[in-house]
């Protein structure tokens, strides 16, 4: 899956156009590598995202092409 729509689906970004552009800014990191929106992610990989002085970073355990807004942190989890 995209990036940018792994973040659109798992809401940690409530939007997909947002996201593309976030990770098209050099914000996002998969596995200690800087990713573009096109990027693809599969569970296991490690993002880490870096919103102003705040740095979320997170490991994705499952990926679904959509899902409820109450299902959608079952996709990760956040580590430190």
């Amino acid at each position: 899956m995209r990036l940018d729509k792994f973040l659109k689906v798992s809401r940690i970004i409530k939007r997909r156009t947002v996201a593309k552009e976030f990770a098209d800014n050099g914000r996002a990191n998969v596995n200690d590598r800087v990713a573009k929106s096109s990027t693809d992610v599969s569970v296991g990989d490690v993002l880490e995202m870096h919103f102003g002085e705040r740095t979320m970073k997170v490991r994705i355990l499952n990926i679904k092409e959509t899902t409820k807004k109450s299902d959608s942190t079952e996709m990760y989890e956040e580590i430190d």
